[in-house]
Order: structure tokens, then C-alpha cells, then sequence
């Protein structure tokens, strides 16, 4: 007995100095490295270790940390063991009072409108009964005048209070609508995620004397991202473009990142505006000529599925690019797209994501609800926030970083800009703008137009040299001569040393293409059918200053030997024949109108449809 006592004693004294060993790390967060999808945390922290064995314990991180991502490093003479993650549940994040106090407000809220609705629902009861009790007198009494009109009295009195008094509860029911939804968005604004458990990151050290450490701890976080965007501005095509580079960074890790340095990186672990192009014009059996509309650009609106709630904050990204944007406070949101190939992602905390392939210039979405993700989180629909010393010369250009807070590296892999001053960024979803870099770069314009596809002209500005910039593709704000035209995008990966961005379109440039009717469009001879058909091209500048003009157009291509195509004037046009392609290059003064004549023939045999445009 006395055995047993002994040993269950040696056995809670091991438990309690084992207990005892476990040390707190008071950390702190010192740089944070952001992807286009996650983000690195770097923290550090000084502790004193005792001789033996020891539990280091790095609590109320990320509920999001990825496991096999941690490293610890630390300096000093102690040996680390092992590093492990677990949940911790003692230590919640805890709603603050405002937060609790507007969680109420909203359950009031929604009791009142509940009310209302109910109210509306005996009215229109009481209109029902009125409606099916409006015989007045019986087959033997006959009919007494003045019970009808006293009865026609109070029917119209009676429903006339009921449907006045519809429309005012449902007047109330609105204002109590709109001001529910400005109390869940304020709740959603305090706290866009709020997770009911945290992390805690245990380091087991061991070391033969007392010593004091210096322990860094890495690990990578979910629900961190960043994408670039642009603002370009000309005063006017003889002058230069200003380039302004900006990143959008947004985090619901659930930790806030407070002044520390941080840095964003191209890498990504987790693996309008733009002018129309020519598609080749084939003619053959079973082909249906149409000019192929090219996408340029998405829009639409991204809303909840189980009651149709618009979604603010919703993360939309063209898949394997930097290219995104987020929705507005209504839901909506527009993208510049690369190609029509394109696949959309839309993803939001709380949420089920969504891959789509663009096959629409209008998409409107619905998210489902994660029932995982619910489980975790209180709040789901949150409010979403100078590359240093560039002073390259290129011939007569002058290209300057106007501001110096960032340092850009590049690696093998991907680019990394190092912000120099420091950034508060909290886990509210809030999206944060840093800027990276503002440039001064020489451009040649050129105008564009492919009038067969748009009556539009685009004016595109074309950058030589553009590589030491480290662009990433991203949508670009245009103002040109002071006025927005709207959004174009940056597509640095169809481009080699030069990058061609469009501008947008310019109506002091004016391109108009017309069919010229004629009665030798359609004939007969012998077994065989022959069309022509002829256009002209009225080109005019009314700018006051010259400029460069490129028109695109095309011959159509036979994909069958008995189908053949002849030109027959195409006004020096350079021709493409694979693809049909033509193309004319001008420089046009001040004023000055041109016009291009285009005409082809197309000899096919009788009783075989071709679909000419």
C-alpha cells in the first residue's frame, strides 16, 4: 500500500513539474510575407528557458494556420525537440460589448419586421371576408335599398382602412428592413470573422543550463490575400504616361497584423477597355458566318443563395493570374479578362467557392453557404482596404520612382516588394491599399480600329523597357486628358519588351465602315455562283494634333477546294493570307480624312449555301 502511495506521488510530481515547465511566449508579430493567396507570419520572441526540458507555448494565433508550414528557429544554447500545433479552446475570441449590444439590436429588428408581417397577413384576411360576404337581402325579403347602400358603405370603408393601413405597415416593414441591414453590416464591419477557437503552437526545448532565447516562429495562414491594380494617366499623346502601382491587400486570419514590415510577393503556395481582335473569316460547308464578339471584360453580382442578399467583399480572381477585384456594398462587381477562355473563382469566408468559365459578359452568381464554415464562424458578411531609387535613364527617357518606401527583389520564381514603413492591418476584411511604386514612362500612342467589330477607336499607349518595373497582370484605372474612361488591363504575360495598354476609346477620331450595294453582287455563270462584295472605310481626325492610326480588317478564308476567294481592292493594305488579316497603317494631320475601299469575290458551285456577311 505504502508502494502504491509512493508511486503516485513520483507519478503527480512528474505531472506537476512537467506542468510547471510550460513556458508562455510573449510574441509578437514582426513581418508578414502576403501571396496572391495566403500569407507567411513571422514572429519573434524572447524567453527565458530553465535547465531540462521545457514547453514553449505560443498562444491565441491564426484558427487558420497550416500544420505543415510551421518552422521554429531559435539562438541560444537549447536544443528544439519538437514543434507541434493544437487548437485551443480556453482561449476564444470573444465578442466585444458593441458587438454583443448590435447582435441584440438585430434580433429586435427582426421580431419587429416578423410583427408587421404578421399584421399584413390579417389584413389581407379581413380583405378576403369582405370580399365573399357582399350579398345583401334574400330571394323572399327581395332587395332594401338602403341596406345595400349602408352595406356598400361599410364594405368601402372597411377596405379602403385595409388597404390604407397595408401600405402602411409595409411602409414600416421597409424602413425596419433597411435599418436591419445597416446594423448587420456595422456587426459585419466589427468583425467580418470571428472564429470560436485559436491556435497554439508548442515548441519542446531542451537545454542543461538556464539561458535566454531569442525564438522565431514562421507559419503560413489561409483567408490572406493581395492583387495588384494601376492607374494610368496621359495629359496627352505627346506626353509621357504616368504609371501608378498599387496593391490591394486584404486578411480574415483571424490575428490583427499591427506595424509590422511587411512584404508582398508574386509567389502563390495554393497553386472595358481592352480593343476588339480579328478572328480568322472561314467559309465552308456547315460553317455560319458571324463576327465573333470578343470578351473583354465581366460584370454582375454576387449574392447569398438562401435568401438572396447581396454579398459584399466576395473575392473574385481569373484563375492562374493576379488579376481580381472584390464585390461593392451591392454586390456588384466588373473585371478586365485576358481571354474569353478565362475561369473566374468567387470565394468569401463562410462560403462554398465557385469556379466559372467566362463565357458572358454578364454573370451573376450565388454562393452557397459553408455548413463547415458556419460551424466556425459568427459573422459571415464582412465590409471589405515605389520600387526605391528606380532612376533609370532609356535614351531621352526619364523614368523616376516619384515616392521610396519599397524595395522590389526578384527571385527565380517570383517577386517580393519589401515596404519599408510599417502597416497596421487587422482580420476584419477590410481591403488595404499600399502603394508600390508611381512612374513617369515614355509611350508611343497608337490608335486602333477594327470597324467590321466595333464602330470604336481605341488609343493604345505602347512601353518599351517595362521588365525592371516588375509588373504583375492587374486592371489598370485610365484617365486620359483629365477625364476617366473606364478600366483596361495589364496583361504583362502575352507581352515580351513591350507592353501595349489600351486606353480606351477616343471619339475625336472617327472610323465608319459601310457596305457598297451594287447589282453584280449575285451571279450565274455556268455551274458556278459568284458574289462580290464591297465596303468603303471613311476615316477622319478632329483632334487638333496628328496622330498614328492602324485599321484592321479582313478577307474571308476558304476551307474547301471547290470555295475560292479573290481580292480585288484592298487599298494597299498589308494581307495576312492565312488568316485573311488586313491591315493599314497611317499617320493622319490635324483634320484630315481618308478613305480605304475593301472588295473580294467569292465563286462557289450552284445550290450550295454560303453564309457572306
Amino acid at each position: 500500500m505504502k508502494r502504491f502511495i509512493t508511486a503516485a506521488c513520483v507519478f503527480l510530481c512528474i505531472n506537476l513539474s512537467a506542468q510547471e515547465r510550460q513556458i508562455k511566449a510573449d510574441s509578437k508579430i514582426n513581418q508578414v510575407i502576403v501571396f496572391l493567396t495566403g500569407a507567411q507570419i513571422q514572429r519573434q520572441a524572447i524567453v527565458d528557458i530553465p535547465a531540462g526540458q521545457s514547453q514553449i507555448v505560443f498562444s491565441a494565433l491564426s484558427p487558420d494556420i497550416e500544420a505543415q508550414s510551421i518552422q521554429a528557429k531559435g539562438e541560444g544554447a537549447f536544443t528544439i525537440l519538437a514543434v507541434n500545433r493544437q487548437d485551443n479552446f480556453l482561449e476564444e475570441q470573444k465578442w466585444g460589448e458593441e458587438k454583443a449590444g448590435l447582435q441584440a439590436q438585430i434580433d429586435q429588428q427582426q421580431e419587429k419586421i416578423e410583427v408587421q408581417r404578421n399584421l399584413i397577413a390579417v389584413l389581407k384576411s379581413e380583405e378576403e371576408m369582405l370580399a365573399k360576404n357582399q350579398t345583401v337581402g334574400t330571394e323572399t325579403i327581395g332587395l332594401d335599398l338602403n341596406k345595400l347602400k349602408l352595406a356598400l358603405d361599410f364594405q368601402r370603408s372597411r377596405l379602403s382602412e385595409a388597404k390604407n393601413k397595408q401600405l402602411e405597415v409595409q411602409r414600416t416593414i421597409n424602413k425596419l428592413t433597411e435599418d436591419l441591414t445597416k446594423l448587420k453590416r456595422q456587426l459585419a464591419d466589427l468583425n467580418g470573422k470571428s472564429k470560436t477557437t485559436t491556435s497554439d503552437i508548442v515548441i519542446k526545448v531542451s537545454s542543461n543550463a538556464a539561458v535566454k532565447a531569442n525564438l522565431g516562429l514562421k507559419y503560413m495562414v489561409k483567408n490572406a490575400s493581395w492583387y495588384p491594380t494601376y492607374d494610368l494617366r496621359a495629359t496627352d499623346v505627346s506626353s509621357p504616361i504616368e504609371l501608378i502601382y498599387k496593391a490591394n491587400v486584404t486578411q480574415r486570419s483571424g490575428e490583427d497584423w499591427k506595424n509590422v514590415n511587411l512584404v508582398l510577393s508574386s509567389g502563390d503556395p495554393s497553386v472595358g477597355g481592352n480593343k476588339p481582335d480579328l478572328r480568322p473569316y472561314l467559309l465552308g460547308d456547315n460553317i455560319r458566318y458571324s463576327p465573333l464578339r470578343n470578351i473583354s471584360s465581366v460584370r454582375g453580382r454576387v449574392t447569398d443563395r438562401t435568401d438572396g442578399s447581396a454579398l459584399p467583399g466576395v473575392s473574385v480572381q481569373i484563375l492562374g493570374t493576379s488579376i481580381a477585384t472584390s464585390t461593392d456594398l451591392n454586390g456588384n462587381y466588373s473585371l478586365q479578362i485576358p481571354s474569353k477562355e478565362s475561369r473566374v473563382k468567387f470565394s468569401y469566408v463562410g462560403y462554398n467557392s465557385e469556379e466559372l468559365s467566362i463565357n458572358s459578359e454578364e454573370m451573376n452568381v450565388s454562393l452557397e453557404p459553408s455548413a463547415q464554415q458556419l460551424n466556425e464562424v459568427v459573422v459571415t458578411k464582412s465590409l471589405v482596404g515605389k520600387v526605391a531609387g528606380l532612376n533609370v535613364g532609356y535614351g531621352a527617357q526619364k523614368r523616376e520612382a516619384l515616392r521610396v518606401p519599397v524595395e522590389a527583389q526578384q527571385t527565380q520564381t517570383n517577386i517580393q516588394f519589401d515596404i519599408k514603413n510599417p502597416y497596421t492591418i487587422l482580420s476584419d476584411g477590410k481591403q488595404f491599399k499600399v502603394d508600390i511604386g508611381q512612374f513617369q514612362l515614355k509611350a508611343d500612342y497608337e490608335y486602333y480600329a477594327a470597324p467590321k467589330l466595333s464602330p470604336d477607336v481605341f488609343l493604345t499607349a505602347r512601353i518599351v523597357d517595362f521588365n525592371d518595373l516588375n509588373l504583375l497582370s492587374g486592371e489598370a484605372n485610365i484617365f486620359f486628358e483629365g477625364t476617366f474612361l473606364g478600366k483596361s488591363l495589364i496583361n504583362v504575360q502575352n507581352s515580351s519588351d513591350t507592353l501595349a495598354v489600351s486606353l480606351g476609346t477616343d471619339r475625336n477620331v472617327v472610323v465608319k465602315r459601310e457596305r457598297v450595294k451594287d447589282f453584280k453582287d449575285q451571279q450565274f455563270i455556268g455551274s458556278n455562283q459568284r458574289a462580290v462584295r464591297s465596303f468603303t472605310i471613311d476615316i477622319k481626325n478632329r483632334k487638333s494634333q496628328k496622330i498614328n492610326l492602324v485599321v484592321e480588317d479582313q478577307l474571308p478564308v476558304s476551307t474547301s477546294g471547290d470555295i475560292t476567294v479573290e481580292k480585288q481592292e484592298i487599298s494597299s493594305a498589308e494581307l495576312e493570307d492565312a488568316t485573311g488579316k488586313l491591315t493599314w497603317k497611317m499617320e493622319l494631320q490635324p483634320n484630315e480624312q481618308k478613305k480605304l475601299a475593301l472588295k473580294y469575290l467569292v465563286k462557289y458551285p450552284k445550290g450550295r449555301i454560303i453564309n457572306l456577311e
